[in-house]
């Protein structure tokens, strides 16, 4: 199928309720359930991890989003098979999966951030070894009718080293931050976003 093709059935469902399934709400469920479940055992620092990357990832969406306003296609799309387009490339499920990731997988981080794997720092090494899996993720995505990208230049090389290393280096990082830094961090980050979503999506309605 042609990118005009693909974009256009991204655009024609996005942010539409005629597709949602009940299966959204035990998702949500499930994301509500690590979050308490670890603000109980005053996981802060996991939460930290957490939610920096989702912050990230909802920055990198709507930086998508505005590049297939200005271009006329964005770099990846959703197409198809979600049960409600947030951005012209993710969906509910995608979005909720990256709410938890960081924090989930932030628990594979040794607790001496100083130690060294290979000859690297632990923190850097596992944000690598993360953002090569989800990549390669991501390939099998890309041959699904539900994700695509868009410019053949675009795959899971750039994808790698543009989004998901950044992804992981700052919700590792942050991490350890002291809780004052991370909280400045994520303020910033929220305020963004939000910034972001009000003037190009409530304001302007460009993605």
């Amino acid at each position: 199928m042609n990118q005009p093709e693909l974009t256009r059935q991204a655009l024609s469902i996005l942010r539409s309720p005629e597709n949602f399934q009940w299966y959204v709400i035990p998702l949500l469920a499930l994301v509500v359930y690590v979050y308490t479940n670890e603000i109980s055992k005053k996981n802060w620092k996991g939460i930290a991890a957490g939610l920096s990357l989702y912050l990230v990832h909802w920055f990198y969406e709507i930086l998508n989003a505005l590049i297939q306003y200005g271009s006329g296609h964005a770099l990846w799309t959703v197409p198809a098979g979600t049960a409600f387009l947030l951005l012209v490339g993710v969906g509910i499920e995608l979005s909720l999966m990256f709410s938890v990731a960081g924090l989930v997988l932030s628990k594979v981080l040794p607790e001496d951030p100083q130690m060294k794997i290979m000859g690297v720092n632990n923190r850097i090494f596992f944000a690598v070894i993360n953002a090569a899996l989800f990549s390669f993720i991501e390939i099998f995505l890309a041959k699904t009718p539900a994700f695509h990208w868009v410019y053949s230049w675009w795959g899971a090389f750039p994808v790698f080293l543009t989004v998901y290393i950044p992804f992981f280096v700052v919700s590792f990082l942050c991490y350890d931050w002291k809780p004052k830094i991370q909280v400045m961090v994520m303020g910033s980050l929220f305020v963004v976003d939000v910034l972001m979503m009000v003037i190009f999506a409530g304001i302007l309605k460009w993605i």
